[in-house]
């Protein structure tokens, strides 16, 4: 006479769960990218030349004519910012961006890129080759975090 038997699985307490996992991933999703853009936001900021004394920047203004603007030491640096972007961002992935201020600082491109006097100090451009990894390890860090109690 041969057995008999029978496996049986129920899977709906599973997608219960899952779909709790699933929630706390998007919830999870700024706070990660906030922690990777700050640490690009400190990395430009560290990396904007500071000169020792006050400076011009020489420009035109909407009438087309010639403006002569004074900007303290310091001024790029702080023009430096990092904003949520939710335009660029949804359910489970966010975007931030970091930059600088072009109406505290417009000469900031020309730092960073050069004119045909004056050669270009990248400190946008360079951030990323210099904090890449700390941002990845900073971003999985808080999102482990943020994950523990579901996990």
């Amino acid at each position: 006479m041969a057995g008999k038997f029978s496996v049986r699985l129920d899977a709906r307490g599973l997608h219960v769960r899952l779909d709790q996992m699933a929630r706390a991933v998007s919830a999870a999703a700024r706070p990660a990218a906030q922690a990777g853009a700050q640490v690009f936001y400190e990395q430009v900021r560290a990396n904007v030349p500071v000169s020792l004394k006050a400076h011009y920047f020489y420009g035109r203004n909407s009438r087309k004519t010639g403006v002569r603007y004074y900007f303290e030491p310091g001024t790029l640096r702080d023009a430096i910012y990092q904003v949520f972007a939710p335009e660029r961002s949804g359910d489970g992935y966010a975007h931030y961006v970091v930059s600088w201020n072009h109406l505290k600082a417009p000469y900031g491109a020309m730092v960073e890129y050069g004119t045909s006097r004056a050669p270009a100090y990248s400190f946008v451009r360079a951030a990323r080759g210099q904090a890449d990894e700390r941002a990845k390890a900073a971003m999985l860090g808080q999102l482990k975090q943020d994950m523990q109690g579901v996990l």
